[in-house]
Order: C-alpha cells, then sequence, then structure tokens
C-alpha cells in the first residue's frame, strides 16, 4: 500500500521528533525606553505592549519593565490562547509598572457623552485565555474592560483613579477570576459619579466567574456591581468600604454608594434571578447599603459576612453580622479600618488583622483567612 506520506514526497515524522520540534513558550519584553524596532528580548526591549500583543502567540508571557507606560490608543486583546497556553502579560520580577491613560480619549469623557465600545478600557479584552497579573492601571477610560471574554484571570492587580470603573467583565462571559485586586478612587466625571465602580460584573451571563481577595474602597459609585448580570458570581474574602461620596465635587451628583450591589436592573425581565454566593465579605462606610439585593429575585446565599457603619443594609443569610444580636462599637476587638490598605502578604492575600472582628470571640461575621 502507498502512504500518504510518500505521495506527498516526505517520510512520516516520528512521535519524539514532533515534540522536539513544537514550539515552546517564548518572553517577549516591553520597557517604556524600548523601542519597536527591537527584538523584544530582556536586553532589547520592546516600546509598545500593543505590538507586543501582536507579535505573541499562545503561551507566550509579556514582561513589562520597570516604569510608566502612557498609551495614545488603548490596548487591543481580540486573539485567544488555550486552556493549555494562556497568554500572559505581568510585571518583571517585580518591578514596579503603572501604565497611565492619561492620554487616550475620553480620559475624562465630556459631561453625558457616550463611549464607544472600542474605546472602553486601557485594556479592551474581547479574548480567552489571557493572564493579566503585577501592575497598576490608571487614569483610563475603564482600566480593564471585558466584553464577551472567557477563563482569564485578573491578580496581583491596582486599578485607581479611572474615568469609569476599574475592571468591569460583561456580556457572555464565563469561568473569570479576579484575585487580589486593588481598586480605589474610581470616578466618572461625563456622569457626574453614576456608573464608575470598583468592580463590575454586569449586563450580561456566565457560571464560574469569582471575586476574591479584593479591597474597593473610595470609588464614586459602588464598590462591587452586579447590575443585570444573569448568572451567579462567587465572592469570597473581599472588603468594600467607603463608596459612594463625592470627592469630585460633581453637581449634581449621581452615585449610589452601596458595597456589594448584587444585581437588580430596570424591570423584572432585566433583573433575572441569579443566585450569587457571597462569603467572608466586609462592607463598611459606604454612602448607601452595604450588602443589597437591589430587587434582584434570585436565591442569594451569604454567609459569614460583617455589614458595618453603612448608611442602610438590606436572601438565604446566616452566620451574617446582622444575624444576631445588636452591636456597637464595643462589640469589636478594633475599629482600625487603616490595617485594610496596608501592603498585602508576599502571597498577595489581605494581612489579617482584629478589625470588626467581635470581641466575644463568636463565629459570626466575616474572619480573616
Amino acid at each position: 500500500m502507498v502512504s500518504l506520506a510518500s505521495l506527498l514526497g516526505r517520510q512520516p515524522v516520528s512521535r519524539a521528533k514532533r515534540s522536539v520540534k513544537a514550539k515552546r513558550a517564548t518572553d517577549i519584553f516591553v520597557s517604556p525606553d524600548g523601542s519597536d524596532s527591537n527584538a523584544g528580548t530582556l536586553d532589547a526591549p520592546l516600546a509598545s505592549i500593543q505590538v507586543a500583543v501582536d507579535q505573541a502567540e499562545a503561551g507566550d508571557t509579556i514582561y513589562l519593565r520597570e516604569g510608566t507606560y502612557t498609551p495614545t490608543e488603548n490596548i487591543q486583546i481580540t486573539k485567544s490562547g488555550k486552556s493549555s497556553a494562556p497568554y500572559t502579560i505581568s510585571n518583571y520580577e517585580g518591578e514596579s509598572v503603572l501604565i497611565d491613560g492619561e492620554e487616550l480619549p475620553y480620559t475624562p469623557g465630556e459631561l453625558d457623552s457616550s463611549i464607544p465600545s472600542s474605546d472602553r478600557g486601557i485594556f479592551h479584552i474581547e479574548a480567552d485565555y489571557w493572564v493579566f497579573t503585577g501592575f497598576e492601571i490608571a487614569h483610563g477610560p475603564y482600566a480593564i474592560y471585558a466584553d464577551n471574554s472567557n477563563n482569564n484571570v485578573y491578580s496581583n492587580l491596582i486599578v485607581r483613579d479611572n474615568y469609569e470603573t476599574g475592571l468591569q467583565i460583561q456580556g457572555e462571559s464565563s469561568n473569570n477570576l479576579v484575585e487580589n485586586v486593588d481598586s480605589y478612587g474610581n470616578h466618572d466625571p461625563r456622569k457626574n459619579g453614576e456608573s464608575a465602580d470598583g468592580i463590575g460584573i454586569k449586563e450580561g451571563s456566565g457560571t464560574g466567574n469569582v471575586v476574591r481577595g479584593t479591597r474597593l474602597w473610595n470609588n464614586v459609585d459602588d464598590g462591587l456591581d452586579l447590575w443585570e448580570f444573569k448568572s451567579p458570581v462567587t465572592i469570597e474574602e473581599t472588603y468594600s468600604w467607603g463608596n459612594g461620596y463625592n470627592r469630585w465635587d460633581f453637581e449634581p451628583f449621581e452615585g449610589d454608594g452601596n458595597g456589594f450591589k448584587l444585581g437588580g436592573g430596570g424591570d423584572a425581565r432585566e433583573k433575572g434571578p441569579a443566585a450569587h454566593v457571597v462569603t467572608n465579605c466586609i462592607a463598611f462606610s459606604n454612602s448607601a447599603g452595604g450588602f443589597v439585593d437591589n430587587s434582584q429575585p434570585g436565591d442569594m446565599k451569604l454567609t459569614r459576612n460583617t455589614a458595618w457603619n453603612n448608611e442602610g443594609t438590606g436572601v438565604d443569610s446566616s452566620s451574617n453580622s446582622w444575624d444576631s444580636g445588636s452591636w456597637s462599637n464595643s462589640s469589636f476587638m478594633s475599629l482600625d479600618s487603616s490595617v485594610l490598605t496596608s501592603a498585602r502578604a508576599a502571597n498577595g492575600s489581605i494581612v489579617a488583622s482584629t478589625f470588626l472582628l467581635p470581641s466575644s470571640g463568636t463565629a459570626i461575621g466575616a474572619y480573616y483567612v
């Protein structure tokens, strides 16, 4: 019998040879002092993150060297990696990296203006299997805007002082992990504070999305907003405080100020039942509610959470601070919230403290892990 290989004039390749010839993951380096005519190596880095993204293939890591990046066009992420070979964008060996979007359009947008979808986010993501870790993003029209994107990881990031929500995931989006992210000071002059949240997972659906170990504070609207997201989101070890106050002198002021807004929508059809799970979270000193369902009719489960000193709080709930007795300042071991903005532990977790732990030692409310 004549083989297909012989008809094509070449010999079969053994499995061993195939594995040797397989492409290995590549490191691509970018630096504020680099050049896009460089090879993208450690010694000859590129200058543009977008050029690195365009050159990368699934499994590659794009390393950002220390310094400030000031793109004039947002970074478009439109090609997907694989479960076995995700793309990664990371700082290099712990170096301090800031991506500053002040030179982008809509920073900020005019009052009552609309931001075109493609201009939303310093990182605009419509792709799967990407990892973003280890850097800071500020002054963008959103820091990260992910639409119809799945299986992405956002970890150990700082998203601050953006002119819209710090990190927003929407559309048909599943299995995304937001872990050890700090989001603060985000505000939207174009809407007088109506929509800039710390983190938003909204206006869409998709299972398996998780928010864990995040800190959300002093955002103009809500800390975490799940507006019109119709699938369950899991939220763990997340702290939300000081949201919804008019620190930017907007007139009229439109910020809401909930610590955790767990859905809701314009009418009953838009609300959609979503059985969100919220565990071991703290909401305090927000201008509105700590944990609010916002008329979202899902069978939500809230366990071991603490709400304290919010302007108002309203779901299967158990072992939360509001499920047992009355509380006063003396009920807690510490009211010093400054520990929450201290440096994170080496593994990225929030450092344990006695803040808002019951003086009695009762196993109720949030605890530190």
